[in-house]
């Protein structure tokens, strides 16, 4: 099993049935590849926003195949809402374990981040659904509460389909959703910031590095703007959270130290406008940023090597 962050090479499409399927199994196979492929990119979303994880959420889609393989597609209703159910159940189970790894990460742990397409932005719910500030939110429900919320308010499944996905009976699953809501907006009591509103705030903090101009970052950062660096161990990165602008701004001057070694270049991240930093040409940092009314309140650095590799081409992202 991968360590948190850590990528597994994407696999490819499922078209081998199972060496011991029936007779049958030609068109049987042909009907479930037909059905895992049309709803794959469905499946990965669904995944990767339980654990914020692309190399995890992966592993749960070969974990579903498997599974998917062995169903009786006769008995099968809805095939969508029966994958769904069953990438659900097995992020929970992998989403447990993260957990208890996380534990002993070095340093501050974030999401690993996708380079998404442009026009994912189009889609408001989907991109603050996926973006660094929202994952991390999503970090400090309970497993179940996180499924649960995940599947409602980005999805919006009916609470029966949560019910049978999560194995609980649809009353409890509406509790559930009611006190997720309440713990989200708690922490998170906006709501989704505008790619425009992200990407002006982004173009003066890269302006501001790029031309050495400290009270240009004091301009666009919160007085209490959180900076969080992942490094893993792998990488050098702050241990704790460094909070307020008059440490931030300072930090975020010195990437101007690399000079022509370095680039500094806008791209979409996690749904939004980010910026990747480069040193000879290789990513060295994928920065993502939370804005609330024009200024940078929350700065998010990944810098652990293992969480970069998605950030090569396009990760496909639905709902």
């Amino acid at each position: 099993m991968n360590e948190p962050g850590h990528p597994t090479n994407t696999p490819a499409d499922p078209v081998s049935p199972p060496a011991d399927a029936p007779a049958d199994a030609p068109g049987r196979a042909d009907a479930a590849t037909e059905a895992f492929v049309t709803h794959r990119n469905l499946l990965f979303t669904v995944a990767y926003e339980m654990l914020g994880s692309a190399a995890d959420a992966e592993d749960v889609l070969q974990e579903t195949w498997l599974r998917w393989t062995g169903v009786d597609l006769g008995t099968v209703r809805d095939r969508r809402a029966y994958l769904v159910r069953i990438t659900t159940r097995q992020a929970l189970g992998r989403l447990r374990t993260l957990r208890r790894r996380k534990e002993s990460y070095v340093g501050p742990w974030l999401p690993e981040p996708l380079l998404t397409a442009p026009d994912v932005a189009d889609d408001v719910e989907l991109a603050d659904s996926l973006s660094m500030a929202m994952l991390l939110v999503l970090e400090t429900l309970a497993p179940t509460e996180r499924a649960v919320f995940v599947l409602r308010e980005v999805f919006d499944l009916p609470y029966d389909e949560i019910a049978e996905a999560v194995g609980k009976n649809p009353a409890t699953v509406r509790q559930i959703v009611h006190r997720a809501r309440a713990h989200v907006a708690a922490r998170r009591p906006r709501g989704a910031v505008s790619p425009d509103e992200t990407r002006s705030a982004l173009e003066a903090f890269k302006q501001a590095i790029e031309t050495g101009d400290l009270q240009g970052l004091f301009d666009v950062l919160s007085p209490d703007v959180v900076f969080l660096g992942d490094g893993g161990g792998l990488a050098q990165a702050a241990l704790e959270p460094i909070t307020g602008a008059d440490r931030v701004a300072p930090l975020a001057a010195g990437l101007n130290r690399f000079g022509a070694a370095a680039s500094l270049r806008p791209a979409h991240v996690n749904g939004y406008p980010g910026l990747v930093f480069r040193l000879d040409g290789e990513i060295d940092t994928v920065i993502a940023v939370r804005v609330d009314d024009g200024l940078i309140t929350g700065l998010y650095a990944v810098r652990n090597p293992e969480k970069l590799s998605r950030m090569t081409q396009e990760t496909p992202v639905l709902r």
